[in-house]
C-alpha cells in the first residue's frame, strides 16, 4: 500500500487534539512542581503558584492545539506536495488472522 495523499484538514484537527492533549499534561506537571515549589517559598507564594498553575492549566492547551492545528495542515500540505514528486510513502500491511 502507498500513502499518496493526506487530508490536511483532518490532519490539522487531529493534530491539534493530540497537542491539546499535551498541553494539558504540560499544564499539569506545571501545576504539581509549582504547588512543592510554592509550599517551600511560603503561603504567600503558594497562592500565586496556585493561580499561575490554574492559568496554565487554561492557557496551554489553547496554546498548544493551536501551534498543534498550523503545523498540522503546513506539514499535510508539505506531505502532499513531497509524495506526488516522490510517490508517498510504502508501508506494508498483514490482514490479521482470527
Amino acid at each position: 500500500m502507498v500513502i499518496k495523499r493526506v487530508a490536511v484538514m483532518k490532519l490539522a484537527v487531529f493534530q491539534m487534539v493530540l497537542m491539546a492533549i499535551f498541553g494539558v499534561l504540560i499544564a499539569l506537571l506545571f501545576m504539581l512542581f509549582g504547588s512543592m515549589l510554592g509550599n517551600l517559598v511560603g503561603s504567600q507564594a503558594a497562592g500565586a503558584m496556585g493561580v499561575a498553575g490554574i492559568a496554565m492549566l487554561v492557557i496551554l492547551p489553547i496554546m498548544y492545539g493551536v501551534v498543534g492545528f498550523i503545523a498540522g495542515a503546513i506539514g499535510g500540505a508539505l506531505y502532499n506536495l513531497v509524495a506526488s514528486m516522490v510517490g508517498g510513502i510504502e508501508i506494508e500491511v498483514d490482514a490479521a488472522t482470527p
